[in-house]
């Protein structure tokens, strides 16, 4: 029993680098990912419509409360047949539809906007 006293304080230590490691992770990407969107060229190319979709997350909360949210993606095809999946708003989600034509500005993997021709 004098043990698992003894073991406590290193578990309790690996679990909170280990929490604190993947925070630290999460973070680096996140920065990395920013700064690649900015370092790269604005562009605006021809572009299809070719999927949407939409993920639910949610979070229970400990006095019963239940919180979600929603995140949008859709993906683009361009004229040479590539495929690129971006993170857009709600409100430019519901607005444009599979198979809609027009003009796709993005930087890097930051959806700017898309205007039908």
């Amino acid at each position: 029993m004098y043990f698992l006293f003894d073991l406590f304080p290193i578990l309790f230590t690996l679990a909170f680098c280990l929490i604190f490691g993947m925070m630290a992770v999460m973070l680096v990407r996140s920065v990395s990912t920013w700064n690649k969107n900015n370092h790269s060229p604005r562009l605006t190319v021809e572009a299809l419509v070719s999927a949407k979709r939409m993920e639910v997350h949610s979070h229970h909360h400990q006095n019963g409360g239940v919180h979600s949210s929603t995140s949008y993606y859709m993906t683009f095809q361009v004229e040479s047949g590539d495929r690129m999946e971006l993170s857009v708003p709600g409100t430019e989600y519901g607005l444009l539809a599979e198979g809609d034509r027009g003009r796709l500005t993005f930087q890097g993997t930051r959806y700017i906007s898309f205007q039908r021709i």
